[in-house]
């Protein structure tokens, strides 16, 4: 459904379709047990392959703590679902999720673990860091805050966790994250407040972090009752949507420059890209924001006016052969992507079990799965996720990005879209 004529007519009929809720579920909808059987596939594999240990770089031998092992020895974690990053915050985030979904406490305590098992460890490596390449070297995102990424998703995860676990640490951890994501704190902003980061130009705004903020902003609000940190997560949506969207296709560009010399040239304020995943963030940010947006709230509307309207643009996108999204949104010669597909199928199941959209958008969420079921092997690893993705002036630099096999960063997608799926099948 991609330009022409034909593309329009056939784009404004299905939305047409979507809105009055006549579109038929595809011919061979997935069974719940099909779906929990992929989900578990997935699932599984991280329990199996999360060792909660360390490795010696130059040996290979493996030590249960990192100050069980020889003096001098170039240290590692075992296993990358064990470090503290954007990803492993997603990871726990869809854990915990599952676990509510399947009734499995496995997954839950996987998270809860998984997190403990950072601060049991993370000073041994902050008293020895010299200034290394932070993505790395083990838990420096959680000892040093420089970016959204360092702690938002994390800090996500541990705020939740604090419901369950009164560990001093992790109250400790979350009211730094805090005093240095709000206003007057650490963390990049722009005059007017939006979040934005100091690269590659000063300021740049990247569709990304609507996810890197939002979902810890709006649990800090559940955590202390303070309205400011719900105020700024709905500031953080709107500005950004002024930002970064894209008035033609509804799409979110991935990045905004502040001094206007981005894109194709001077006088573009945005990137050149309406990259999959950066969409992706920012739904599953509306969708969590969405969560916790209570009727009363004077702006839940717009919230809603925002997500629907993206929701529909990209089912205007579709790859109609197999459900899935492309690297490139508006650009079907770029390949199919699966962290993107799973982030869309989230929130989309998500927006029509809550009511936030059509029960007809079941269809597109229903098909979505199915392509990224197909992208989960036997052994429960995933194929067709884009690696981690800078912003870039140069298109051709999105569709070269590689896909390596089980790239974290769709872990944790695919399974809270698989828990989401589910969910809308009870």
């Amino acid at each position: 459904m991609h330009g022409g004529p034909v593309g329009r007519v056939a784009a404004a009929a299905l939305l047409a379709s979507l809105a009055a809720g006549s579109v038929a579920l595809p011919a061979r909808a997935q069974t719940k047990a099909e779906t929990e059987r992929a989900v578990r596939l997935v699932a599984d594999g991280v329990l199996r392959e999360a060792t909660f240990d360390f490795v010696d770089s130059a040996t290979g031998r493996r030590y249960a703590s990192p100050d069980s092992a020889p003096s001098g020895a170039r240290i590692r974690l075992g296993s990358p679902y064990n470090d503290w990053r954007y990803w492993n915050g997603v990871l726990n985030i869809a854990m915990g999720r599952l676990a509510g979904v399947t009734n499995d406490a496995r997954y839950f305590a996987f998270s809860g673990r998984n997190i403990t098992f950072a601060f049991d460890h993370s000073a041994w490596f902050a008293a020895r860091y010299q200034g290394e390449d932070r993505w790395t070297y083990p838990f420096a995102h959680q000892f040093g805050m420089v970016e959204l990424d360092d702690y938002g998703a994390e800090g996500a995860i541990t705020t939740d966790l604090l419901l369950f676990v009164q560990d001093p640490r992790l109250r400790q951890y979350v009211e730094r994250a805090a005093s240095y994501g709000a206003p007057g704190g650490g963390q990049v902003r722009l005059p007017d407040g939006t979040l934005a980061r100091n690269r590659p130009r000063r300021f740049t705004i990247w569709a990304d972090d609507l996810f890197m903020s939002v979902p810890f902003l709006a649990r800090q609000w559940g955590r202390t009752g303070e309205r400011s940190w719900l105020d700024d997560a709905v500031r953080q949506v709107i500005s950004y949507h002024h930002h970064l969207d894209d008035p033609i296709t509804g799409l979110m560009y991935h990045n905004w420059y502040s001094d206007s010399t981005g894109g194709d040239g001077p006088g573009s304020s945005h990137g050149v890209a309406l990259w999959g995943r950066a969409n992706g963030w920012a739904m599953m940010a509306q969708a969590q924001l969405l969560d916790r947006a209570q009727p009363w709230l004077r702006a839940r509307d717009t919230l809603l006016l925002l997500f629907r309207r993206q929701a529909a643009a990209l089912a205007l996108v579709q790859d109609g052969a197999t459900g899935l999204w492309h690297q490139l949104l508006d650009k079907p010669d770029s390949y199919l992507e699966t962290s993107a597909s799973a982030m869309f199928v989230y929130a989309i199941a998500r927006g029509v079990s809550q009511g936030w959209l059509p029960a007809s958008y079941a269809a597109v969420a229903r098909k979505g799965w199915r392509g990224v079921m197909s992208r989960i092997r036997a052994d429960g690893q995933i194929e067709g996720t884009c690696a981690g993705t800078g912003t870039s002036d140069v298109i051709a630099d999105y569709y070269a990005r590689p896909t390596p096999l089980n790239d974290v960063h769709g872990v944790g997608p695919v399974l809270l879209a698989g828990a989401e799926v589910l969910d809308l099948s009870r």
